[in-house]
């Protein structure tokens, strides 16, 4: 299976403080992205412009050049999302930041897991390609768009044909049972009535136009798997 790289994800990190960069850089890179980091707003600046990072994680009090002015000059070359990091709760500096064109703004001290989830709301609103997307041997799997293609072509599934489809795929080579599937899929059980699973599993071979059922394979007495 393969997905999305983070390592595609590119954060820049900047603060003149070393131990809140290291915490940070740490804690991203244990998540999979790539993390590149400056002290003040002149190598912000230079730094950014060279690599365009999808996000960058800012403080306002900076040597040099202010996180103000790095956030204004950056906007003007590319497009990123900017979270803007300050010891000051005063509403004015949030506003501030965020007319000069901050994305979202965070008082320190703050949590890692707080962080990572505005980055993640960050990359979802202004890269949503990056994200939710599994290619799998001929299928697509595109989580954001609630949409499966194969072979390039879009598959038009109803929402319990797309949950069943993709909870085949990213178990594919598995044998399911009917139960799991149900259980998974339906997340309750239909009391033994399991046809249901077998109705909905010729729709998707009629979709894939699978006649030969080499996609979706039944496993007599146990269940179904698929091969990709």
């Amino acid at each position: 299976m393969s997905s999305i790289n983070k390592k595609q994800i590119n954060i820049l990190v900047v603060d003149d403080e070393e131990s809140i960069v290291t915490f940070i850089k740490m804690g991203l890179e244990g998540e999979g992205y790539s993390v590149h980091v400056a002290f003040d707003g002149e190598e912000a600046i230079s730094i950014a412009k060279e690599i365009n990072p999808h996000v960058i994680i800012l403080d306002i009090m900076l040597p040099g050049i202010n996180g103000y002015d790095v956030c204004s000059e950056i906007k003007k070359y590319i497009t990123t999302s900017i979270i803007m990091l300050t010891a000051k709760e005063d509403i004015d500096h949030r506003v501030k930041g965020l007319n000069l064109g901050a994305d979202d703004y965070m008082v320190k001290p703050f949590s890692f897991k707080e962080l990572l989830a505005r980055i993640n709301a960050r990359l979802r609103n202004n890269f949503p390609e990056l994200l939710d997307i599994i290619q799998l041997g001929d299928f697509i799997i595109d989580d954001g768009a609630h949409e499966i293609s194969f072979k390039t072509k879009s598959l038009q599934l109803s929402p319990t044909e797309y949950n069943l489809l993709k909870f085949l795929l990213i178990n594919n080579k598995m044998v399911l049972s009917k139960s799991i599937i149900l259980e998974k899929v339906w997340n309750f059980d239909f009391n033994g009535q399991d046809n249901i699973v077998e109705v909905y599993i010729r729709y998707l071979r009629d979709k894939l136009c699978d006649n030969d059922h080499s996609i979706i394979r039944t496993v007599r007495g146990v269940g179904y798997k698929v091969v990709i």
